[in-house]
């Protein structure tokens, strides 16, 4: 079984490029539900153009943006190891990718550090714009046992996602795409439209006895079995009684 893949916070280099020697790397105690991604181009209004008759000209698109939106849950009450009494104690890790920090080319101005969140095969590399913290849940005592942190992480330009191979996925039992047979058809005319011509072979895979009844909405697997010869019947011979003889006196 595939192991779960755990989404995390991890502080890259000033240049986006890889990760800090040493950074902060956070594992998410929940995964997020979902992942909201939003592209904006910036635009600009250009001088000119007839505005009365609806002709403003080519607008100057600049760089762009890329923004991600998730929403993070944290729970003390379901820690198994390590448990802790306040769940800020969990939250403050997430804080820590927004807190600003010294230049390290002018100290005298304060940059967010980079972020790189990673969950599987997505990759968002940003700097965290906003985060939204709300305490639920509340001990006796007063302190918080549960937060939703609600992040948004930038980039100032469109983020290309990269991908590796063609995608397909392998056919493997349980995933063959299976046709639906609609009223009035036939398994002869189902292959053929498939470009299959042993009929008789999809027939004895998909276990249908009257290939030219099938039921509506019937699933079939066209590829199965097709190419295979299948077994002539072995039917007994007829039993021929001769005909009982008439004899007068």
């Amino acid at each position: 079984m595939t192991e779960l893949a755990k989404a995390q916070l991890i502080e890259l280099d000033a240049d986006f490029k890889k990760e800090k020697p040493g950074g902060k790397k956070l594992s998410v105690q929940f995964n997020p539900e979902t992942l909201k991604v939003t592209f904006a181009n910036q635009l600009v209004q250009p001088q000119g153009g007839d505005q009365a008759a609806g002709n403003t000209g080519r607008q100057f698109v600049g760089a762009g943006t890329t923004k991600l939106g998730l929403t993070l849950w944290f729970d003390v009450t379901a820690m198994t190891e390590n448990a802790v009494d306040d769940v800020r104690r969990l939250t403050q890790q997430v804080v820590f990718f927004m807190t600003p920090t010294p230049d390290k080319k002018d100290k005298k101005k304060m940059v967010p550090p980079a972020a790189r969140f990673v969950w599987g095969s997505f990759l968002f590399d940003g700097i965290v714009e906003a985060l939204e913290e709300s305490l639920e849940f509340f001990s006796p005592d007063g302190k918080p046992l549960r937060a939703q942190v609600t992040l948004t992480l930038g980039q100032q330009k469109i983020l290309v996602s990269q991908f590796k191979g063609d995608g397909k996925v392998p056919s493997s039992p349980g995933q063959t795409p299976m046709s639906q047979a609609k009223a009035g058809d036939s398994l002869q005319g189902m292959a053929a439209k498939n470009g299959q011509s042993d009929w008789k072979g999809i027939a004895a895979a998909n276990g249908i006895e009257d290939p030219l009844r099938l039921s509506p909405g019937q699933l079939i697997d066209l590829d199965a079995g097709a190419g295979i010869a299948t077994p002539a019947l072995d039917l007994p011979s007829p039993t021929i009684t001769p005909p009982a003889l008439s004899i007068g006196f």
